[in-house]
């Protein structure tokens, strides 16, 4: 179900300065001036099952998605050590960006109610957004499923092996 305030494929990328935990600036306009094609995904929680899959499928993929001039930067609101350990228990090849405040959330409409075992509450919706060196979104696409969704970037992308 879409909701109003979705980013749409066209839509200028809301631009962001955010430190990654390794504590490294990343800003969006930085990449795309230097002609990146930015993939930013929104995940819930660092270590568990869904998000170990699409972050593992991510780290398996990324040669490919380098090769073809791809960045890729996983989002939560998982602390700087949750993140870390993530990042060395899974191995991970690319950076997860420090949205503790929610501001990345907010700037792309995936802090959002959600429903589980008939309760509401507000989390993450896993959210994926390629953007275009240009700066325009050139994918957008809440609540996504983690398992086969890198093979769908990939093809969005065009990469051919």
């Amino acid at each position: 179900m879409a909701e109003d305030d979705d980013l749409q494929i066209g839509d200028l990328a809301p631009d962001f300065t955010i430190n990654d935990s390794n504590g490294n600036s990343i800003c969006l306009s930085n990449l795309n001036s230097k002609g990146k094609y930015v993939v930013l995904y929104f995940y819930p929680k660092d270590s568990t099952p869904g998000c170990t899959i699409q972050a593992c499928d991510f780290r398996d993929n990324m040669q490919r998605l380098i090769a073809n001039n791809v960045v890729v930067l996983g989002v939560s609101k998982d602390s700087e050590k949750s993140h870390q350990n993530f990042i060395e228990k899974q191995s991970l090849n690319f950076s997860l960006l420090m949205d503790e405040d929610l501001e990345l959330h907010h700037k792309y409409s995936v802090w959002r109610e959600k429903m589980n075992y008939g309760k509401t509450y507000m989390g993450t919706s896993r959210s994926t957004f390629i953007i275009h060196p240009d700066g325009k979104l050139k994918y957008a696409k809440y609540n996504v499923k983690a398992k086969g969704h890198v093979e769908r970037i990939i093809s969005e992308l065009n990469i051919v092996d």
